[in-house]
């Protein structure tokens, strides 16, 4: 029988965890929407605020992952590179994709699988490739390419997002690229 790592096992509760709040949540506002009775929904809107199992993360808007994407196809374009650019979010959830025109069609799935990995480590892929020297199942991980060209976005230190780039002749280009979308954040 095929072991079950700790990643996987608190992946899997933590997604049973959002599907039985979510399950919840809908059930309340039925029955917060089927109330005619003002005070009925104040009550209910109290107790969610009040409610300490709630998490608020950070992350990037629409319009703050666009701009870090069109900045990073920008710097590849101005290298004479085609590429396709994708910001995730820090859940790993697709922001924005653009692929660039004439890049490869098998570009948009690695940079996606990039950025992914880049937000999931907090760290640059060409760094985390150095690091399957030492853990290669680290490569089976689902989701992940452990390439250069991911690069994450921080606040405070944590990861919010991840960008990725594919397509470049080099991953070293690749992240170059992506790290230009990072630092357009900051202007």
């Amino acid at each position: 029988m095929k072991k079950i790592s700790v990643r996987t096992k608190v992946l899997t509760g933590t997604v049973a965890a959002a599907a039985l709040a979510a399950a919840t949540l809908g059930a309340v506002s039925a029955s917060a929407e089927a109330t005619d009775t003002p005070s009925v929904a104040a009550a209910a809107v109290k107790a969610d605020t009040q409610n300490k199992n709630l998490a608020q993360t950070t992350g990037l808007t629409i319009a703050a992952a666009t701009k870090a994407a069109q900045a990073t196809l920008d710097a590849a374009a101005k290298a004479g590179q085609k590429v396709s650019v994708a910001v995730v979010d820090r859940d790993g959830v697709t922001r924005v994709l653009l692929k660039g025109d004439g890049a490869g069609p098998q570009s948009p799935e690695s940079a996606v699988r990039k950025a992914f990995t880049a937000v999931s480590w907090n760290a640059p892929t060409s760094e985390l490739a150095k690091r399957l020297a030492q853990a290669p199942n680290l490569k089976d991980i689902p989701g992940t390419l452990f390439l250069a060209g991911g690069a994450p976005v921080q606040s405070k230190g944590a990861p919010v997002a991840g960008i990725g780039v594919a397509g470049a002749p080099s991953g070293d280009l690749d992240e170059q690229f992506a790290q230009a979308g990072v630092e357009a954040l900051g202007k």
